[in-house]
Parts: structure tokens; C-alpha cells; sequence
């Protein structure tokens, strides 16, 4: 199989979670780079699109897009890459970084909201979805606070524990639904 990571990150823990990603499955990864890169118009759905890739899409089996969820939204830099690749697309796999804890999820600022949209979007293309909320590596008093979640990011002192074994299972996992 092989296998393209698709990034954004705006504060550093998606790409982190990229570098980790392609680091386990020996891949290629590109970050996805908005026209305009502008938060707040972000916020408000404002959004001009995506620079083209180096990568041709159609070269690869699967796609793994990792890119965050903001305010339970699935973020027009990650929007607009599926929208502007969909046919070209075979197989996709999101992931994320993202503040909303697992029991939160489908919430109104969840990530599962976000999963089903990615998965009505992609219907049979989407292989599956899979978050891994900053809580995990923050301490158990913190797991919570929205204020810990943005003031955390992830890296390699941080990385382990819970998050890893998830990260495991999540390699595990990519490499099952590759089939023979």
C-alpha cells in the first residue's frame, strides 16, 4: 500500500502527529498550505482555497489527512483539500489532534460530528476516523481544562503513556485496512 500523509497545523501538534505517523509507516507526507492563512477568517468559514500539491494524489492508495477540529468544525484548509482532491482520492483515513476528550465527542464541539461529516463527504472512501484529544498527555487534574488544551501541544516529552499505546493502535490498525 501506499500511503500519503496530507497535513495542516496550525499551532504544531498536527504536524507533529503527522511526523509521528510517517515515521511508523515509512511514508511520504505533505502539509497542505491555504492561498490565505488566516484564523480568524477561518472561524468564520471565509476560506480561499488550497495551494496545489507536489504530490499527485492519484498516486497513492490511501490518504491519511490530519488536520485539527476548531469549534466542532471540520476547518476549511481540510475542507477544501477533500472538496478540491475527492475523485482523485481512493482510500481516506482522518486523524487529529483535537481539545474535545473522547467523552465529549459528540457533543457540539466534539470531534464525532466532525467524523460523521468526513464520512458522508467521503461515503465508501472514508476507511475510518480517529482522534487523539491533547488531554491524553496532559495530567489527570488537566485532562479537562480548556485552558490546558491551548496551552498544550504535543511533542516528544509529552508523547507517551496513553497517547502512544493509541498512536500503536492506530499504525495497527492503518496497516490492517491496507489488505493484502
Amino acid at each position: 500500500m501506499k500511503t500519503l500523509i496530507v497535513y495542516y497545523s496550525n499551532k504544531g501538534s498536527n504536524r507533529y502527529l503527522a511526523y509521528k505517523i510517517a515515521g511508523a509507516l515509512v511514508c511520504e507526507m505533505e502539509e497542505i498550505k491555504p492561498r490565505l492563512n488566516v484564523f480568524t477568517l477561518f472561524l468564520i468559514n471565509i476560506h480561499l482555497g488550497i495551494k496545489s500539491l507536489k504530490h499527485n494524489i492519484e498516486d497513492f492508495d490511501t490518504i491519511i489527512l490530519c488536520g485539527p477540529i476548531w469549534m466542532g468544525r471540520f476547518i476549511p484548509p481540510l475542507r477544501s483539500f477533500v472538496n478540491k482532491y475527492h475523485e482523485s482520492i481512493r482510500k481516506l483515513i482522518f486523524v487529529t489532534c483535537c481539545g474535545s476528550p473522547y467523552s465529549k465527542k459528540d457533543e457540539k464541539l466534539g470531534h464525532g460530528l466532525v467524523f460523521k461529516e468526513v464520512e458522508k463527504i467521503m461515503n465508501d472512501k472514508c476507511l475510518f476516523c480517529q482522534a487523539f484529544p491533547v488531554g491524553l498527555v496532559l495530567p489527570d487534574d488537566q485532562m479537562e481544562d480548556p485552558e490546558a488544551f491551548m496551552k498544550t501541544h504535543l511533542n516528544n516529552d509529552n508523547f507517551k503513556g496513553e497517547i502512544q499505546e493509541r498512536l500503536d493502535g492506530f499504525i495497527q490498525k492503518v496497516k490492517e485496512s491496507a489488505g493484502p
